[in-house]
């Protein structure tokens, strides 16, 4: 059995680099690009019935404190990253603060993942917005299957070498 060598990632048509002349999966090297400060922000949002984000937000849940167990999760699964998302880059963050917000529907989930280096943090804060909202469906689904998880999306993102990105207002 001969062991077949991933070449070295090309920039196609579209700029994109995760893949080598072969059409293979690479992980893009990121070595000659220089540090800068990196910020992503990342929103998302699970919806649920008004009985149960009202005790949630009453603290009277069977679980514990749903709500810094989510943030917690969240944070947690953002500094993971790299080890669940194939080609993606360990990034070592500076911080990532997740907020939790409750509205009439639900709950609005805000990640904000930060660092200096040479690649982004979108995938880290869209990570962990994803997990807290699986921890907070998993902590009160016994009272309510029904709840949808969704609008996980990219707000803003600065740093690097391409222009700062802000979502359209549809998204924010």
């Amino acid at each position: 059995m001969t062991a077949v060598q991933t070449g070295q990632p090309i920039e196609n048509a579209d700029g994109f680099t995760h893949l080598d002349a072969q059409g293979r999966a690479v992980m893009v090297d990121v070595s000659a690009k220089a540090d800068t400060a990196r910020v992503a922000v990342a929103r998302g949002r699970i919806d649920m019935a008004a009985f149960v984000i009202e005790r949630i937000t009453r603290g009277d849940m069977p679980k514990g404190d749903v709500l810094a167990t989510a943030r917690i999760a969240g944070i947690m699964a953002g500094k993971k990253t790299s080890d669940l998302i194939p080609l993606c880059h360990p990034i070592a963050l500076t911080s990532l603060v997740v907020t939790i917000e409750s509205d009439t529907e639900g709950f609005v989930i805000e990640a904000t993942a930060k660092t200096t280096g040479p690649t982004g943090v979108e995938m880290e804060a869209l990570t962990a917005v994803s997990v807290c909202a699986l921890t907070l469906y998993d902590m009160c689904k016994a009272l309510d299957r029904e709840m949808r998880i969704g609008d996980i999306c990219l707000v803003s993102k600065t740093g690097g070498r391409s222009e700062a990105f802000e979502a359209r207002a549809a998204h924010k």
